[in-house]
């Protein structure tokens, strides 16, 4: 009776399930059309022509885009994470002066990580219906030089991006400043349904050539029950030249949308993003980043942080911050401390459906390899306006996330309370 109900509404689900990984990126019955990736070709970010490039040169180029319309990125700046200890959202103060490039702490053990959900151009002007946001400000145009000059105002070291569509500029625009980078779009790609696309969107990763190279990369289909789905994972491990020693570097996209199928999906998703994240760190630090459309209180956020082998920490929770300064020892939930610290939005947007403003990025890291010195500020409501983003001052519906993580000798982790040393060791 009960049972066999239950049974047969799991199967139910199921099917569901699989009808729905099955039919990937295809949101309506639109004709597949896959173009090149050709609209920035010509277009020269013009720097450092009789010395290299720096990345105050190429916010001015961008800046230099943008004269003549009403576009102006919003500034955003680096805080320690001591600043940061107040009970307060991490929030910038609105500030006239243009977004430029961060201080640096010049320590070689030192990384700057930037997370960041680009918003793919053929998406953001046909299928997200962003109705408080200018249609101008969609040109891309004026989000090219926004988002170029978001990227070159952080100067990070390594970048890990999501629904990349204009691959080749970003390329182009950032090789000049040293950076080197992997694509991997998604299998399905959404975008190729949308009239005038530049090719399928992916994930990127791209690091600064002269602190990092390459030692391996892999990129795969994430799996659902054995079944490939539309998302990816693009990884890296990367030599840090300063220290010599290796570091896994990650990133991914989550399957999108509300509701309970979903969050299973994602978290279906997330067990096999860190098999397989494991698989290639094999016990090295590891970093973590990506756009998981999951707030904290989602199964896949509790599945990231309690992964046995890769012991990973959530780089805005504050809760990392105060376990780094009381040795690590944390009473009651981790993960729930852990979800209660993160920041109260990463994407912020008005669709027909009303606003939308929700925490589901992340930059995570391994905890007993990294301990997080300083974050970057989120822009405020107030700075923001009512039109939320992406808008004329902020090319997105998501803000970067930019981590700057300490990386420390190999240290012992703290050992959990309560717990004997030979049941560590299982």
């Amino acid at each position: 009776g009960d049972m066999s109900g239950a049974h047969g509404a799991l199967r139910g689900l199921a099917r569901r399930c699989i009808q729905f990984i099955k039919r990937m990126g295809s949101f309506s019955s639109a004709p597949c059309v896959v173009n090149p990736d050709n609209q920035d070709d010509g277009v020269q970010v013009e720097v450092g022509r009789d010395r290299r490039a720096t990345h105050e040169d190429v916010c001015r180029w961008c800046e230099r885009q943008l004269a003549g319309t009403p576009a102006r990125l919003l500034p955003r700046s680096m805080q320690p994470v001591q600043a940061m200890q107040a009970l307060q959202a991490v929030q910038g103060d609105p500030d006239p002066t243009p977004a430029r490039p961060q201080w640096r702490n010049d320590d070689s053990n030192t990384i700057r990580v930037l997370q960041w959900n680009v918003l793919s151009q053929a998406l953001g002007t046909s299928n997200d219906n962003f109705v408080a946001c200018p249609e101008r400000a969609l040109d891309w145009a004026v989000r090219r030089p926004l988002m170029l000059q978001e990227l070159a105002a952080a100067a990070p070291d390594i970048i890990c991006l999501q629904e990349v569509d204009h691959y080749k500029f970003l390329e182009a625009a950032l090789s000049p400043l040293g950076y080197r980078g992997l694509w991997e779009p998604k299998p399905d790609s959404p975008c190729k349904y949308v009239p005038d696309n530049n090719g399928p969107d992916g994930c990127a990763l791209m690091w600064r050539a002269d602190k990092f190279s390459l030692v391996q990369e892999h990129r795969a289909p994430l799996h659902i029950w054995h079944m490939t789905s539309n998302q990816v994972v693009l990884l890296a491990v990367l030599r840090h030249e300063a220290s010599g020693r290796e570091v896994c570097v990650a990133t991914t996209h989550l399957k999108a949308r509300a509701g309970a199928l979903m969050s299973t999906i994602r978290n279906q998703q997330g067990i096999d993003l860190l098999n397989v994240v494991a698989a290639h760190a094999d016990g090295r630090p590891v970093l973590l980043a990506g756009d998981f459309n999951a707030e904290p209180s989602e199964p896949v956020y509790r599945t990231v942080l309690q992964h046995p082998a890769l012991r990973l920490a959530s780089a805005y929770s504050k809760a990392s911050h105060r376990a780094q300064e009381d040795d690590g020892i944390v009473h009651g939930d981790p993960v729930a401390a852990s979800a209660q610290g993160e920041p109260p939005y990463t994407t912020w947007k008005i669709r027909e459906e009303g606003e939308q403003c929700h925490t589901i990025d992340y930059i995570f890291y391994s905890r007993s390899a990294f301990s997080v010195s300083a974050l970057m500020d989120f822009p405020s409501g107030e700075a923001l306006g009512p039109g939320r983003a992406p808008s004329y001052q902020y090319p997105s519906d998501h803000f970067s996330l930019c981590a700057e993580l300490r990386l420390e000798d190999s240290r012992p982790e703290p050992r959990p309370p309560g717990r004997c040393a030979s049941e560590r060791t299982k």
